[in-house]
């Protein structure tokens, strides 16, 4: 059966129909996503209902599952690849910025996987296009990031997750980081808060860029935003965006299953 994958914006995010993903993908049917997916860099599949144990078995078809270890409290007990994002109060909450999952650990995930299960009215997810963000700089401010490196701290997730600053995971990665399937350039980068600086560049030299960077990176027609149904599954590729959770709703049920799979070394 051929897919229906329509474009969401003129950017980023696709709607695929003609699939439930409870069942077993055929190869040409994963083909097919595999070929959106890289185009699209986010999958919207909607009335897919998915419990934890087909959500884990479509997962794998993509790569290995882990969990990262400031989220290890929020797992299923009897699916411990799954882990539950659920209602936390706005104060607490560390998706409210523009991030990339896990830049903090040596090897952060490709991909992130979400199946809603309850949703409230608000808390959409907002996606940004970094290939996009890379591409619309001049030549010469493109060169003049290459081989920049900075310096990733967990701080926002680690506060949420009642971690002290001391006990802080952080990493180094490049600024401007080669998708190693598709070959095309992307911005990796992130709110100040989780963005120590540019090695070896004083702060008062790179924080102005790496401001400046954050903000050209998620301006309007970049981005996709999705407003969550029950039953929802939505996929992104953790290494060419950047995505950003709004809290709107207050104390309403919020829950949703997450699975991520296990990446490369961003070069």
């Amino acid at each position: 059966m051929t897919l229906k994958i329509t474009p969401l914006t003129g950017s980023v995010g696709a709607a695929v129909e003609g699939i439930s993903l409870a069942e077993p993908l055929s190869s040409e049917q994963f083909e097919q996503l595999r070929e959106a997916f890289q185009r699209h860099c986010v999958l919207v599949l909607r009335d897919q209902h998915l419990a934890p144990a087909p959500q884990l078995a479509f997962a794998r078809r993509w790569g290995e599952p882990m969990v990262s270890a400031l989220l290890s409290k929020l797992q299923l007990e009897t699916y411990p690849e799954v882990i539950q994002v659920r209602t936390t109060s706005k104060e607490l909450v560390s998706t409210e910025a523009w991030h990339y999952d896990a830049p903090h650990t040596p090897v952060p995930p490709k991909i992130t996987m979400l199946s809603a299960q309850v949703v409230p009215a608000g808390g959409d997810t907002m996606w940004s296009n970094q290939y996009l963000a890379y591409e619309g700089l001049s030549p010469v401010m493109q060169g003049m990031l290459e081989g920049l490196r900075v310096h990733f701290r967990a701080v926002k997730l680690a506060r949420s997750q009642g971690v002290t600053d001391s006990d802080l995971p952080s990493a180094v990665h490049p600024l401007v980081r080669t998708h190693p399937e598709t070959g095309r350039k992307a911005l990796y980068i992130g709110h100040a808060d989780n963005v120590v600086g540019i090695e070896g560049m004083r702060e008062a030299e790179s924080r102005p860029l790496l401001n400046f960077l954050y903000q050209h990176s998620t301006q309007p027609d970049n981005i996709y935003r999705h407003m969550w149904r029950a039953g929802d599954v939505v996929m992104w590729d953790n290494r060419c965006t950047m995505h950003y959770a709004v809290h709107d709703y207050g104390t309403q049920e919020r829950l949703l299953n997450r699975v991520t799979l296990k990446g490369e070394v961003p070069a």
